[in-house]
């Protein structure tokens, strides 16, 4: 069953545990009241300090609506009922007037505390942060010196958090109708908006357009809890169902202000950290901007989109073509690959000719190791199969020749199995959009190369590795002349080691990259056994039982459908061959059915069976 390219393979890094930084990431903005950025242990009712220029209508003193809450029946001062001894509702029974004390006073204190906020308590808890750590979600910390881009970005995200925990907070309690819960979660988080816009805007001068968003956004935060506390007096049914649609889209307005705010915001600090890498002459400062970029990318596609947008690639490209900053090529390299895991990230690189200045990179044998191989991240990251815009590699091809050949070599010359998994990466997604790829690699001998590294363990380290290798192997076979350069190398028997592929631990990538080891290797199996040499090869060396044993036991392929298929057609691709190196009963199971009638045969069998 040889059907054309296979599966893609996983683009450098994203399957390896050595390293996150190219994994796509699949997060949601922080504004949709599901998602969240940034996982922080501090507590999210905590709100920072109120200015006095953030006091809403209803109290100088605090940034919450409930401060017209507290007038209660129990004093101002004091979260009891029994706000005077001398009450004249209290009995002249001594019992009475202890069952009073420890019963109905303690109860309804407790019942009143869940939903009302002392203005002297918030003072309270607005000064002393609850959590251990020193920058704590309620605060956002004004950082000074070389640091203050990072302080100022990494405290707006985890203030971002805390306002989209809290509204998708009240996107469940609305749909529940806890309208206490509902009206004190927009409290929490008006005050949290209201803290974040007066201290960033403190910290930084913010755009006029920003200005206009913030304006906007506290007007409607005001507005969800002026109209949820309106539900708090009513049982009419049919007014708060009207009610629930209508803070429903206040909330999804809120949601969707808050988030173009935080994008802003970003966006402000993100052009500040471009300035820097545009405008100094210090490596350290350019170097400390970079590694601030490269944290953000860790955040999430939308985060990488805002960077492409506001030049990061552009500006980075130009650090690659200064000769003076040659020591930070690497850093920066990393940092665009991380970038072009979007769309928009490779569009900047095509347009700054990124692809002639990673080929110079690559042939360039004076380049550090090191940016040779974040060069080999970037090209298996532009060309990964995984993107559906495939304009950039027209471009691309016109300088293919070099850059394959480069990475051929940086494979044999790698002295760690990080180097060798960029470079083998990049080559194995090189393979899978044009066949003149495949024919240069042969021409440079990389059978031998990939074959030989295989047995290096400081080279092939892991099934990562493995999977990189095969997937090149594979793709080779789809030439005929390969045939006859595996056998020369004894290709078949380090085909037959991977199909015993195993994980090393529980972790399940592991465990999926073992499977598609297999598959692969099964794979390309079937396809050298067009060669009637390369198939008695593989039957003297055992494969059939092998794979039979990969067929019929589903723990060996670790349940794994794909690898079933793979084993399925290259043993039918070896009975074709050499019928008589299948027994009887096993040629009526997996051989003689319609392949799909074997493959339910073998995917419905219990471990027993075996």
């Amino acid at each position: 069953m040889d059907t054309g390219r296979m599966a893609s393979p996983q683009s450098s890094r994203m399957a390896s545990p050595q390293s996150s930084r190219m994994a796509g990431p699949q997060s949601s903005r922080m504004a949709s009241p599901q998602s969240s950025r940034m996982a922080s242990p501090q507590s999210s009712r905590m709100a920072s300090p109120q200015s006095s220029k953030m006091a809403s209508p209803q109290s100088s003193r605090m940034a919450t609506p409930q401060s017209s809450r507290i007038a209660t029946p129990q004093s101002s001062r004091m979260a009891t009922p029994q706000s005077s001894r001398h009450s004249s509702s209290v009995s002249s029974s001594p019992m009475s007037r202890m069952h009073s004390l420890q019963v109905d006073s303690v109860q309804r204190w407790m019942e009143d505390l869940r939903h009302m906020t002392e203005v002297e308590c918030m003072c309270v808890l607005q000064a002393k942060p609850i959590g251990v750590e020193e920058d704590t979600q309620g605060e956002l910390i004004v950082a000074t010196g070389d640091h203050v881009a990072r302080n100022n970005l990494q405290t707006l995200l985890r203030r971002a958090l805390v306002v989209s925990t809290e509204l998708g907070k009240m996107f469940q309690r609305l749909e529940k109708g806890r309208w206490q819960r509902v009206h004190s979660t927009a409290v929490r988080a008006n005050c949290h908006v209201r803290s974040l816009v007066h201290e960033y805007s403190t910290a930084r001068n913010t755009p006029a357009e920003m200005q206009k968003y913030e304006k906007s956004l506290l007007e409607k935060c005001m507005e969800l809890t002026t109209i949820t506390e309106r539900c708090l007096h009513t049982e009419d049914e049919f007014f708060l169902k009207s009610m629930r649609e209508a803070i429903h889209e206040i909330l999804t307005d809120v949601s969707d202000s808050f988030s173009h705010m935080i994008d802003m915001a970003l966006a402000n600090e993100i052009q500040i950290l471009i300035r820097q890498i545009e405008s100094s002459d210090s490596v350290y400062t350019i170097g400390s901007a970079i590694s601030n970029l490269l944290s953000l990318t860790q955040d999430g596609p939308q985060l990488c989109r805002i960077i492409a947008k506001e030049g990061a690639v552009v500006a980075l490209f130009k650090i690659c073509r200064q000769d003076c900053f040659s020591d930070l090529y690497a850093h920066a390299l990393r940092t665009v690959a991380s970038i072009c895991c979007v769309e928009e990230g490779i569009n900047q690189l095509e347009k700054v000719d990124g692809i002639l200045c990673l080929a110079d990179i690559l042939t360039d044998g004076n380049s550090a190791e090191a940016a040779r191989a974040e060069a080999a991240a970037v090209v298996a990251q532009i060309t990964s199969p995984h993107h559906t815009s495939t304009q950039h590699l027209g471009s691309f091809l016109e300088s293919m020749q070099d850059i394959v050949t480069a990475l051929i070599k940086l494979c044999e010359s790698a002295s760690c199995g990080e180097v060798f998994l960029l470079a083998s990466a990049a080559l194995a997604n090189i393979t899978f959009f044009d066949s003149m790829a495949c024919e240069i690699l042969l021409q440079l001998n990389a059978i031998h190369i990939l074959l030989q590294s295989c047995k290096d363990r400081q080279r092939v380290d892991t099934p990562y590795s493995k999977d990189q290798v095969v997937t090149i192997l594979a793709n080779l076979s789809v030439l005929e002349q390969s045939s006859s350069e595996v056998l020369q190398e004894k290709g078949i028997e380090r085909l037959l080691q991977l199909l015993g592929e195993k994980p090393s631990s529980s972790s399940p990538s592991e465990g999926a990259a073992c499977e598609r080891v297999q598959q692969k290797a099964a794979v390309t199996l079937a396809r050298l056994s067009r060669d009637p040499d390369v198939a008695q090869t593989a039957i003297q060396l055992q494969a059939v039982p092998r794979l039979i044993e990969l067929c019929r036991s589903p723990a060996e392929r670790n349940n794994s459908d794909s690898v079933l298929v793979a084993c399925l057609a290259a043993l039918r691709r070896l009975a074709a061959g050499c019928p008589d190196s299948i027994e009887a009963a096993d040629h009526q199971q997996l051989i003689k059915p319609r392949l799909v009638d074997s493959f339910l045969l073998c995917s419905n069998m219990e471990e027993s069976f075996v």
